[in-house]
């Protein structure tokens, strides 16, 4: 098989921008000597999310002072806990993710095999998604078992269930092996040496289900961890979800024991104890710019910060548009990034129960995806326009992942939805000036209906058994993170905006790179901690050059 040279241009330009899977810190410059209170900073990241977090703490390793700023009183973004009465403690947004074992056990946070005190337990399945006529309960690290137990169910799709997890694994296989070589590889034969990648990285995740699955239902439950990465199968780039989710399938979900803010403070600790700050309750209002080159920072008491580089893990759209005044020479640049549509955000409710519920209904599952019906597309639709009654939810009983996450005879219990930020435009204007009383009826109109929707489907007794109820709508996101319209995946992962395509690191603002969920390569816990890292290593390179 060959290519045409417009063909062979095109693909070189898009494979181009996968980046390596392992930095090579060897080769990256290091600054040596003790580092001093009194010395500048050689890097400013803006926002302590994890994207921020993990850039700060590869400036730290090699021996530069970076200072993060972060608006919150808390670090790490959706990576935070907060606390409640009655001792409870809720996870701002971390229900499973994906860790690296070392020796057997899972405490490795990728990039960083210096921090080894957070241990991560599994799910003891991997996760349960119920649907009107079937209620599947997918094993945790064994997507054979998996494959075969849809087959069971889907006899007739035996060939298509097949071929689309062979599809998912091949595509994780060519592109850990084209990454391992650097790009150095003969652009003729990619569509040899590389199928998988070749017939996907063009394709939406719904076109690559399709081409091997007829039945809808069957693409439904095999679309199950669409609400991960936002978007419904016909608009996800099938890299976003065919990659992820087999790794997903194969290393497990787990969850760290002490729960995500464990992660966010050990990266704080990392950075500090390398004589890096990271400094709370300070938001930035401005990038400094001279010549179109970022010199440094403002904060909105009108501090301000200098060094070599800015790294901005805030929102991509607040960074240029907000933070600086270059229009007209960022004309392009802001036209292509104004063309992206920004991802759903959540409504969550964190539930303290005064009972333990989860062990008197004998419910083992920790992590369960409940829908009303199998068209995914609908689904999007009703999270797009808050359309509640006619949602689904997500699930997630705390306890059942290990023991006293929660006081004693009491659960912990978080019920998720996908939302648009359009619905709850029209009380942006008074939530911000203080008054809040249609916005609280809204949000506990809803919370009413999800609660019951749970009590009939799975938890019989849970409005009884509430005793501490939190709530957190889109609004909520923007005010604890930033994100414009409460994003929780930043730019929707679109074919037109995915890796390698996505937003970069780089930007047209000299000395001004980007981290987190807006850039490469996405959203969520398993994207934005290599982002911080990804960004590092480009800066190093410029650093070289």
């Amino acid at each position: 098989m060959t290519l045409d040279f417009k063909r062979r241009d095109f693909l070189k330009t898009i494979l181009a921008g996968i980046p390596a899977l392992a930095l090579d810190w060897p080769a990256f410059h290091r600054k040596e000597g003790a580092r001093s209170d009194g010395e500048p900073y050689d890097a400013l990241i803006i926002g302590a999310g994890l994207g921020g977090l993990s850039c700060a703490a590869a400036f730290a390793r090699q021996g530069f002072k970076p200072l993060v700023l972060e608006q919150h009183t808390v670090p790490g973004g959706y990576a935070t806990t907060f606390r409640r009465a009655g001792g409870f403690v809720f996870d701002a947004s971390l229900h499973s993710t994906t860790v690296e074992k070392r020796n057997g056990i899972p405490n490795l946070i990728p990039g960083f095999p210096e921090i080894e005190d957070i241990v991560f337990v599994p799910h003891k399945g991997l996760y349960r998604v119920v649907y009107p006529e079937h209620d599947i309960r997918v094993p945790n690290e064994d997507p054979e078992s998996y494959i075969k137990l849809l087959t069971g169910i889907f006899p007739e799709e035996k060939a298509g269930i097949e071929g689309v997890f062979k599809d998912m694994k091949g595509l994780s296989e060519d592109l850990a092996r084209y990454s391992r070589a650097g790009g150095k590889v003969d652009m003729s034969r990619v569509p040899v040496d590389f199928p998988t990648l070749f017939k996907c990285f063009q394709r939406t995740w719904g076109a690559v289900l399709e081409s091997w699955i007829a039945d809808p239902k069957l693409r439904a439950v095999i679309s199950a961890l669409w609400g991960y990465f936002g978007l419904p199968p016909s608009r996800l780039a099938s890299l976003y979800y065919m990659m992820p989710t087999w790794g997903y399938l194969v290393g497990g979900g787990y969850y760290p024991i002490g729960k995500s803010q464990k992660i966010s403070d050990a990266l704080v600790e990392f950075i500090e104890e390398r004589g890096g700050n990271v400094k709370l309750g300070t938001r930035v209002d401005k990038i400094l710019v001279r010549e179109h080159a970022a010199y440094g920072v403002q904060a909105d008491d009108g501090e301000r910060f200098e060094a070599g580089v800015v790294v901005s893990n805030a929102n991509a759209y607040d960074t240029f548009h907000s933070m600086m005044d270059e229009s007209a020479y960022l004309k392009d640049y802001l036209a292509r990034m104004d063309g992206f549509s920004i991802s759903l955000s959540s409504y969550q409710i964190f539930l303290g129960l005064n009972r333990d519920l989860t062990g008197e209904t004998g419910i083992e599952d920790s992590e369960i995806f409940f829908n009303t019906g199998y068209d995914v597309e609908d689904d999007y639709r009703a999270a797009l326009e808050a359309d509640i009654e006619n949602q689904g939810f997500g699930l997630t009983l705390y306890d059942n992942l290990y023991p006293k996450y929660s006081p004693a005879g009491k659960n912990t219990v978080n019920i998720t939805v996908l939302q648009g930020f359009k619905h709850w435009e029209k009380y942006a204007a008074a939530y911000w000036k203080g008054d809040k009383a249609a916005y609280r009826k809204e949000k506990e109109r809803m919370a009413d209906i999800l609660i019951a929707k749970v009590e009939k489907a799975l938890l019989p007794g849970l409005k009884d058994a509430v005793e501490v109820m939190e709530i957190g709508t889109p609004l909520t996101n923007i005010r604890y993170t930033g994100n414009t319209r409460g994003a929780i995946y930043g730019w929707d992962q679109t074919l037109d905006n995915a890796m390698p395509r996505r937003l970069g690191h780089k930007t047209p603002i000299a000395n001004l790179f980007l981290a987190g969920a807006w850039t490469q390569p996405g959203g969520g816990y398993g994207a934005v901690i290599p982002s911080g890292l990804s960004c590092f290593g480009e800066i190093m390179k410029e650093w070289k050059s």
